[in-house]
């Protein structure tokens, strides 16, 4: 495994492991399709929502912060994912929303990482 996916699937993983703490139920990770991929896609019981999560991992800020790679280009292939992902699941709640969770992982510390909510 290249490191870089390498990165990210320990990325994914610290993500699912903060949003179980969080009391999130995962509902599906790395659902795929011919549009794309959905990293995450979780329930939140706080907020009656489903929330399509895209992680984003790094080990450095010297391309910016993690979060500040989804874009509106992003943004609008995560919501016509969220989309087909819905017509394809029996699931519903009162809020369909895009997340972010933001991880940055440096060598020889601890990994800082942020949750972002309803980014778009």
């Amino acid at each position: 495994m290249a490191a870089k996916d390498e990165l990210g699937a320990v990325g994914e993983q610290i993500a699912v492991s903060m949003l179980r703490a969080d009391g999130y139920q995962i509902l599906g990770r790395n659902w795929r399709c011919r549009d794309g991929e959905i990293d995450i896609v979780a329930r939140d019981p706080g907020a009656d929502a489903i929330a399509f999560v895209e992680v984003k991992t790094r080990s450095g800020t010297g391309f910016g912060h993690p979060a500040e790679a989804v874009g509106p280009v992003k943004l609008r292939r995560l919501r016509h994912l969220a989309a087909r992902w819905l017509s394809e699941h029996d699931v519903s709640a009162a809020e369909v929303r895009i997340d972010v969770v933001a991880v940055l992982r440096r060598r020889g510390a601890s990994a800082l990482v942020e949750h972002l909510r309803a980014v778009g």
